[in-house]
């Protein structure tokens, strides 16, 4: 595919005429592993779409923030904090916060657990139950490399392993079903379901006028073996046929 076309179609509608280096070379190794697997161009569209919004556009694995205000807590879960007063104890308190609403549930069952297993990745993985499905349990940290949460944005949305939901539950004749498809990752379809439409049909545009997914091999063909006999053997053939061509 031509990059470049790539880029300048979607660096305007999405990146406001700019893209920085780490972001560019974000979406450079999720084309590079699209590719690789052959990946359908409605399913990297989506995948695209998903790590833009999971990453507010920084193409970078990110680690939950989990630096929260009393008031923010109240928003963010308020079940857990219905007051100001229930918040106030783990209002910028990350790892207390962590324990508290990851604790004892996702698999987690050690007292730290929820801290350890916190969001990490492209689209975050949260819950030491989680980590296992990616073979992360004993190494959460690395869930933060780009290599290893390029992997799990690819197993995760191809094979279900987020929400159970599938890239191919949402193909469709008419179109790849893009709001729909935010099931993937989370069940916010109402909330976020527009903003990966929205996404995802820009890149999707931008995929087909790269021309990924059309380029033909540029593996050079095997040489053609040299005719039985070399040189003077085809020559003495070729003279042998005009003698018998000149008989009546």
């Amino acid at each position: 595919m031509d990059r470049a076309k790539f880029f300048a179609a979607v660096r305007s509608p999405l990146f406001a005429g700019k893209m920085a280096e780490r972001q560019v070379r974000g979406v450079d190794a999720i084309l590079d592993e699209a590719e690789r697997r052959g990946t359908p161009l409605a399913h990297l569209a989506v995948m695209l779409a998903e790590t833009h919004h999971e990453t507010g556009g920084r193409y970078q694995p990110v680690t939950e923030n989990l630096n929260y205000s009393a008031q923010r807590l109240t928003e963010v879960w308020p079940s857990r904090f219905p007051t100001i007063a229930s918040a106030k104890p783990y209002a910028n308190h990350p790892r207390k916060l962590a324990n508290k609403v990851y604790g004892g549930r996702l698999g987690n069952v050690a007292p730290d657990d929820g801290w350890l297993y916190r969001g990490r990745g492209l689209p975050q993985i949260t819950g030491k139950a989680n980590y296992a499905k990616f073979g992360l349990a004993s190494r959460p940290d690395k869930a933060s490399q780009m290599a290893t949460a390029i992997r799990i944005l690819f197993d995760g949305m191809t094979d279900g392993m987020f929400s159970g939901k599938r890239l191919a539950d949402y193909d469709s004749a008419a179109g790849y079903r893009y709001a729909a498809s935010r099931a993937i990752i989370n069940d916010d379809v109402k909330a976020n379901g527009k903003k990966i439409e929205k996404y995802g049909r820009v890149f999707e545009a931008a995929l087909r006028a790269a021309g990924y997914g059309t380029k033909k091999s540029t593996v050079p063909a095997a040489p053609t073996a040299p005719a039985k006999g070399g040189f003077w053997a085809a020559l003495g053939r070729f003279l042998l046929a005009l003698i018998k061509g000149g008989k009546k």
